[in-house]
């Protein structure tokens, strides 16, 4: 039976990690345990509740910085930001519905530490980029912090930046300092229907190398884009590429008009969706909707060249042909791909690897049974070099290896 350890302070959380490393005893680190089923199952026989770790620590408004217990909803956290006209930039997702947990529950901590951007990634950076400070506890259950609560902060080795994306396996975060920004006047979106996956692909390309500062860019097949919640997109009867603009209303405006005629040449209908279809487009890409409902399918998110995701797209269509219907959507321009297959013992590893291995992309298995992600590589495999690199850094934070275990690989 799992023993659930909850601590009310930071100092308790160090009481507990130093009992672990004492006892040698696993612990699996969790907030609202929304994104339990993202990596490799954790094999542990504590469980370490972080969600009392709760509430906004300081918000300076006009210093853009926000701190927060590491247990504190990112519910919670837009709300408060929102009263003040401004934004987690990076968009974080809300996997929990995907994975079968309620909406609206996930932490900002699970947020950093699993560098969890959105649709927005393309122009405002990843969750990484506006992390700029912690306080947490080491394997060794050492407390300490590092960065600060400025913005632009050059002092010493940036351990933010490789705690994010470390899913728990080096500290236990206990208070995180995070950049935030004002949130745009105004949004649109342009969308264009009837584009083949490759045609959308230069379309998404040409925007972004465009002077028109677009801060999203997708593509949906028609079947995909017919179950969204939003009028304009489910009627479309066709695929749609999306193409966001944000900032000042009249700036918006100009911008949406001058990439309506750059891109007319493409022979698409066009549409635009205003600021709240506009946001309920991009919560639903962003949150991954489109998969949340069918929990038989297992779920890849790939990272590829853009101007290569059609190919890997068609690739994999066919190879897996024999296993049923698959579905995909792309975002980040055609640079991140969602694909949805039906479930397998493997998940089809093998051939989606593959299929991504000569444009030098890789592979994460976000979603399948826990069976399956024992029984494959989750993330994509490190070369040698690099899992001799990430071994040592697990040592040097982790030395017993009570932290989240096998969470990355069954090294980590």
């Amino acid at each position: 039976m799992t023993t659930v350890l909850r601590p009310e302070t930071p100092a308790q959380v160090a009481e507990a990690v130093a009992w672990a490393a004492a006892d040698e005893a696993p612990l699996e680190l969790v907030g609202a345990a929304t994104k339990r089923g993202l990596g490799r199952p954790v094999q542990a026989g504590h469980t370490l509740d972080l969600s009392a770790l709760y509430g906004i620590t300081l918000y300076e408004p006009e210093e853009l910085v926000l701190s927060a217990g590491a247990g504190t909803p990112l519910a919670e956290i837009e709300t408060a930001l929102a009263g003040k006209q401004q934004q987690l930039a990076f968009e974080p997702p809300d996997l929990g519905p995907l994975f079968g947990a309620p909406a609206g529950k996930g932490t900002i901590g699970g947020a950093l530490a699993c560098n969890l951007s959105g649709p927005r990634r393309i122009k405002a950076g990843g969750a990484r980029d506006h992390f700029l400070g912690f306080k947490a506890v080491s394997g060794r259950g050492e407390a300490f912090k590092a960065g600060s609560r400025v913005v632009k902060n050059v002092t010493g080795y940036d351990l933010c930046k490789l705690l994010a994306g470390s899913y728990g396996t080096l500290v236990a975060l206990t208070d995180v300092t995070i950049k935030v920004l004002p949130a745009p006047e105004k949004t649109r979106t342009l969308l264009l229907v009837g584009l083949a996956d490759a045609v959308a692909v230069r379309a998404m390309s040409r925007a972004l190398q465009s002077s028109h500062e677009v801060s999203g860019a997708a593509h949906l097949p028609a079947a995909l884009a017919a179950a969204l919640p939003v009028e304009l997109v489910a009627r479309a009867g066709d695929a749609v590429t999306a193409i966001r603009v944000e900032g000042p209303g009249p700036s918006v405006e100009f911008r949406c008009a001058a990439l309506r005629r750059e891109l007319a040449d493409l022979g698409a209908a066009t549409e635009e969706l205003h600021s709240h279809n506009s946001a309920l487009f991009w919560r639903g890409l962003r949150d991954v909707a489109p998969f949340v409902a069918d929990r038989q399918t297992a779920v890849w998110r790939l990272s590829v060249p853009p101007m290569a995701g059609a190919q890997v797209v068609t690739t994999l269509v066919a190879a897996l042909d024999v296993l049923g219907k698959s579905q995909y959507f792309y975002d980040w321009g055609g640079g991140l791909i969602w694909f949805a297959l039906p479930a397998t013992a493997d998940a089809a590893a093998e051939t989606v690897r593959g299929a991504i291995a000569a444009c030098g992309g890789h592979a994460t298995l976000v979603r399948a049974p826990d069976e399956t992600r024992v029984a494959v590589p989750v993330f994509q495999p490190q070369p040698e070099p690099l899992a001799l690199l990430s071994r040592r850094v697990k040592e040097s934070f982790d030395p017993r290896r009570i932290l989240n275990p096998g969470r990355l690989s069954a090294a980590i």
